[in-house]
């Protein structure tokens, strides 16, 4: 993806130098929770994850590493903000009003739970933020096969969807509907919104299809199916569980961000009102 000239975000709240510096392994059931790339719905998934340090309070110095995921990081919210912030009047009638998006290292608190690196990204409705840890990046890439930088735009931008979704009062409609649900139905319910996400993203793609380089599109496709339930969790030694899916599969995910990406147009993610899904 080229970058090179975009401006970075001034939406971004850094917290990577104020301690909480502990690192989160990868387990068998936190290779499940990892893919929480998405809603987070303010349950604490900390317990289930293998903890191989502490957090500490002392202020941490940054890698070269480190920042340049930050930059990237930044840049890409920044083409983020300029879609949304054109197809909102255009497509919703309205301006976009951006999420800031927190970077944290190891763990952090908000107001929909604790969170770790281990835990993914996610988008928290009740302040409107999301969270990154940018060591991310390298669990995508290294351990869930999801390879190259557009893949990780995609995580960003996946994040960034939620952010719409809430923008557009669908969060808290599909909340109130898991409210009163059983928990398979709740959990279909959250496919569907996992599945707009994606489809959303595909939108965004769409709009920076100008900086997009060769192998680009492919990047963000592969992504999405190694971050599909099933495929994670046979890659966890288990038979998939339909009924326990919250992300959708992931021919389900590629298609819906291919979808997306094709149209353009926010009316083309209706997963809610999609008979095949």
């Amino acid at each position: 993806m080229r970058l090179r000239g975009i401006r970075g975000s001034r939406n971004i709240e850094d917290r990577r130098r104020s301690g909480g510096g502990g690192k989160a392994g990868i387990g068998g059931v936190g290779l499940l929770v990892v893919l929480a790339i998405g809603y987070f719905a303010g349950i604490d998934v900390t317990p289930l994850l293998q903890q191989t340090s502490q957090p500490s309070s002392a202020p941490r110095e940054l890698s070269a590493e480190e920042e340049r995921a930050a930059e990237f990081t930044s840049r890409v919210l920044a083409t983020t903000e300029q879609v949304w912030g054109e197809i909102f009047p255009s497509q919703v009638g309205r301006p976009y009003d951006p999420p800031v998006l927190v970077l944290f290292s190891g763990v952090t608190a908000s107001p929909c739970g604790n969170a770790s690196g281990a835990t993914g990204p996610f988008y928290c409705p009740a302040d409107e933020k999301a969270y990154l840890d940018t060591a991310f990046f390298a669990t995508l890439s290294r351990q869930l096969g999801a390879r190259g930088d557009f893949a990780a735009a995609y995580v960003i931008a996946h994040e960034v969807a939620h952010h719409v979704q809430n923008e557009l009062g669908i969060l808290g409609q599909v909340n109130e509907r898991r409210q009163v649900a059983g928990q398979t139905q709740a959990n279909a319910l959250t496919v569907r919104l996992e599945l707009q996400a994606d489809c959303l993203s595909g939108v965004w793609a769409r709009s920076v299809d100008g900086l997009l380089e060769p192998g680009d599109l492919e990047e963000a496709l592969n992504a999405a199916r190694m971050i599909g339930d099933d495929h994670l969790q046979e890659r966890a030694g288990r038979v998939p569980q339909p009924h326990t899916f919250t992300h959708g599969t992931s021919e389900q995910r590629s298609r819906w961000f291919a979808t997306g990406y094709d149209t353009g147009d926010i009316r083309s993610c209706d997963t809610f009102g999609a008979q095949r899904l």
